[in-house]
């Protein structure tokens, strides 16, 4: 096409961009027909790529297809063509998408794959309609057409997996010298992602082991947080961003900034904005002032926004208001709500279900900054020192006399805030002196013990211990249960034990030892595990070690349908429940550090019972024989077999006796294991039996009939149940 033909073509280009609507479709149309014409299938595409509403409003994608099948003879463009119109069900737009998708993946062509990461295209195949990719892990793949829309794109020059391939020397100084550049080039490659997905990342192409991936983090983070370019969020949940050009903090910057409605992104922007030199460089000149007042408005708002919706995020924007000393500019009527004495007395007041609004906003603070609402409740705006002195020594008794209703996280910052004051040490002992003392405070003293022993009234740590165990005992919830988990971790832990019973005298030693030996609330595996390290830790405890009484083997039989019941909860417990609590483990690695990350924690915690609970049901399924009850002998009561008693009232009653994990009451089937059934066990009719009642009484009541099972209880038993 010569000078003057391009010349042209372009113009037509900018009329039909330029049209306005209702006219641009027969434009396009229009110059597509042209296009097609001449034979031109380079820019007939382009016309349709760049104009596929205008066009598909005009043409069917298979007339697309048949009209661009004129314009080429090449056999692999044809192939691409065919390919990508094959399908009724894709609209214009698809189809052009995907045409230019398999243009762009030539011979020598660099692409990328989620799955397989850089490769290069080594050859098209256009008769089996392959697209063949040598990726480093796997050489000569081949992917269909369709495959290879779905799952390549064409790899940007400046992607950090094309540098290492044509560059590693420059990838190799990047992780030694400068990991924050580095990072940001990954975040630019691969798009904004948590802290987490970034280390997957990391890990999966080989740049920074797992193991390693702490140090690195930490050292790339200080230099990403002094380029202005790059946004890390509070949360590490959240995604970090890259934006195409550094703020300049500017008239424009606090012009977009006034318009902000959202509370959580008003404060994001303003912890951004308080981190800058700019910011930080702000003198007392009316420009300084008059912008100090926008972030004060902002915050204000902000403010107003989270009052009675998330107790968190208002305290979070109270923090920025103290930090930023803003008081003097939220003195009008319009501000004075978010002034820092006001926000503190709001947090301390009671919200519409009576609870201590810091008590609600601890439970949902990023750890980090539990200990910054301690310091924020625990100060005071007065300017008179007597005054603040009473403030401060009144919100700390409020804060000593909570201690029993704090969050762990919470409780621990409140407690290491103020571990020298005696009025914090009196609480804390007080309370351990409760046989009742809470989860929260045995478990932050037994854990950080060393730290606490300087306190001269802290009970005996055999106390504590005693305590800890008590704790392990009996069905809990919520963050009681939490606090359990880390008291039977701590436990496990074989230095800590040592470390324990290095300071117990031997007397407390055997004391100990043999609470805990009495104790039922844990896993027999667990039990005896930590029982026998006791005894190696001080081999004088053997002596101690209770004797247990042989117990008499029975056979242990349930129904098929039961046995079916616990099968598929078993099937439920790998397949679903496991892999979910895997999942909420790698979410909760996004929160923080692991040692103080009690959203991981709690996780792993869980993930513990989850395994234990497969050992036990895993256990059961083996133990446990699935019987039919075909053939019982029903001349004694014995397991399937059908009960009549009369009570001492004269009541009849009907009971089917069955198998172990065997119960339901509308039918009167019940468990062999039932104190009713092991009554009657072995019993004939014209015998009687105690017949126990509810409230643990019992009275004489006589068998009448002794029965084998009818037909529709022995369909029951062979029925699945429904999931």
């Amino acid at each position: 096409m010569d000078k003057m033909a391009e010349e042209v073509l372009k113009a037509r280009f900018e009329e039909v961009a330029a049209a306005p609507q209702g006219k641009g479709e027969a434009l396009a149309a229009a110059l597509f027909k042209d296009l097609v014409d001449t034979a031109d299938f380079d820019n007939a595409f382009k016309a349709v790529y760049r104009f596929q509403e205008l066009l598909g409003a005009k043409l069917q994608p298979v007339a697309v297809r048949d009209a661009l099948r004129t314009t080429t003879k090449d056999r692999q463009t044809l192939s691409f063509i065919d390919s990508v119109f094959d399908s009724r069900t894709r609209s214009l737009k698809e189809c052009a998408g995907r045409l230019n998708r398999l243009l762009s993946f030539a011979p020598g062509a660099r692409v990328l794959s989620q799955a397989w990461g850089l490769g290069q295209v080594k050859r098209i195949d256009h008769f089996y309609r392959r697209i063949v990719v040598d990726f480093a892990m796997r050489r000569g793949h081949q992917l269909t057409y369709d495959a290879a829309c779905e799952t390549l794109v064409l790899a940007p020059e400046g992607h950090i997996l094309v540098t290492q391939a044509s560059d590693p020397a420059r990838v190799e100084q990047m992780l030694k010298e400068k990991k924050g550049e580095f990072l940001k080039a990954m975040l630019v490659s691969f798009g904004d992602m948590p802290v987490t997905r970034l280390e997957e990342l990391c890990a999966q192409y080989g740049f920074v082991k797992a193991a390693n991936w702490k140090k690195f983090w930490e050292a790339a983070r200080v230099e990403l947080r002094q380029d202005k370019t790059v946004e890390i969020p509070t949360r590490r949940a959240e995604p970090i961003h890259v934006k195409q050009k550094a703020e300049d903090y500017g008239e424009d910057w606090y012009g977009a900034f006034e318009q902000m409605k959202d509370p959580k992104s008003i404060l994001s922007s303003v912890r951004e904005l308080q981190n800058t030199k700019e910011y930080k460089a702000l003198k007392s000149d009316d420009e300084a002032l008059k912008r100090k007042a926008v972030v004060a408005d902002r915050l204000a708002f902000a403010l107003k926004g989270a009052k009675g919706v998330d107790a968190a995020l208002f305290a979070r924007i109270a923090f920025s208001i103290d930090e930023l000393k803003l008081d003097g500019f939220l003195l009008d009527d319009r501000h004075a709500h978010a002034q820092t004495a006001k926000s503190r007395a709001y947090l301390w007041a009671l919200d519409e279900n009576d609870e201590e609004r810091y008590l609600v906003a601890a439970r949902t603070l990023p750890a980090r900054e539990t200990g910054r609402l301690v310091e924020f409740l625990a100060s005071s705006s007065e300017t008179d020192e007597e005054r603040a002195k009473a403030e401060v020594d009144e919100a700390k008794a409020r804060l000593f006399a909570a201690l029993p209703r704090m969050c762990f996280p919470f409780l621990s910052e409140t407690v290491a805030a103020f571990v020298d004051d005696p009025a914090c040490e009196a609480a804390v002992v007080e309370l351990l002196k409760k046989p009742d003392a809470p989860a929260t405070l045995v478990t932050l003293v037994l854990g950080r013990y060393e730290g606490f022993k300087k306190w001269a009234s802290l009970p005996p740590l055999v106390v504590i211990l005693t305590h800890a165990i008590a704790l392990g005992e009996g069905k809990q919830g919520g963050e009681t249960l939490r606090m359990q988990n880390v008291v039977r971790r701590l436990f496990a832990d074989q230095k800590w034990l040592e470390g324990v019973f290095a300071q117990l005298q031997p007397a407390d030693q055997a004391l100990f030892f043999e609470r805990f030996q009495a104790s039922i609330a844990w896993d027999p595996s667990t039990h005896h595990m930590i029982v026998v390290r006791m005894t190696k830790i001080v081999p004088q405890l053997a002596s101690r070690l209770a004797k247990k009484e042989a117990v008499r083997k029975v056979e242990r039989i349930t129904s098929l349908r039961s046995y079916a019941e616990c099968q598929a909860a078993y099937e439920k417990l790998i397949k679903v429940d496991i892999p979910e609590n895997t999942k909420r483990i790698e979410f909760a690695k996004s929160y923080g550090d692991l040692s103080e990350n009690a959203e991981y924690q709690y996780a792993k915690d869980e993930q513990r019972a989850l395994l234990q609970k497969q050992t036990l049901l895993q256990g059961d399924l083996n133990a446990v024989k699935a019987v039919d009850f075909s053939e019982v002998d029903a001349s004694v009561v014995r397991p399937g077999t059908t009960v009549r008693i009369v009570t001492s009232a004269g009541e009849t009653r009907v009971y089917t006796v069955l198998g172990e994990w065997d119960n339901d009451l509308e039918r009167g089937i019940i468990s062999n294991k039932t104190k009713l059934a092991e009554n009657m066990l072995g019993k004939k009719a014209g015998d009687t039996f105690d017949l126990p009642d509810a409230e643990g009484g019992t009275s004489v009541a006589t068998i009448s009939a002794v029965e084998p099972l009818t037909d529709e209880l022995r369909a029951w038993i062979k029925a699945t149940p429904a999931a």
